[in-house]
């Protein structure tokens, strides 16, 4: 599947997935710019923690509700939601990852794309 070319609409989309990570607590937000990485599936990620099975889902579907309501996205494929130690929420142009922090430190998605541009960190 080809990257989208980054526009409007995705900037928005960055914007309201964010705004639903810090009205909903989320932790350590983080916005990696992947545009420039070969084979990259996607032109951002965005990524962040929840301190519990709870909070991980909350953030989460408050994402996706906040997302759909605000620019009329849904997200092409959603995972984790069964275990909510990571959440993940791909909308093409941009996919949400949602952290425990026990299992953001194991995958440690910020090291393996340290080639990335970090756009934004939010403690």
């Amino acid at each position: 599947m080809a990257k989208k070319r980054v526009d409007k609409e995705t900037t928005l989309l960055l914007k309201a997935i964010k705004e639903s990570m810090l009205e909903k607590k989320a932790e350590d937000i983080i916005v990696l710019n992947l545009e420039k990485i070969d084979n990259a599936i996607t032109n951002y990620f965005i990524i962040c923690s929840g301190n519990s099975e709870t909070h991980v889902n909350t953030i989460a579907q408050y994402i996706e509700y906040n997302v759909n309501n605000t620019i009329k996205e849904k997200p092409w494929k959603k995972e984790g939601y069964e275990i909510c130690e990571w959440v993940l929420l791909d909308y093409i142009n941009v996919v949400v990852h949602v952290f425990q922090p026990k299992s953001r430190e194991f995958f440690r998605l910020e090291q393996l794309w340290a080639d990335a541009e970090t756009l934004l960190i939010n403690n």
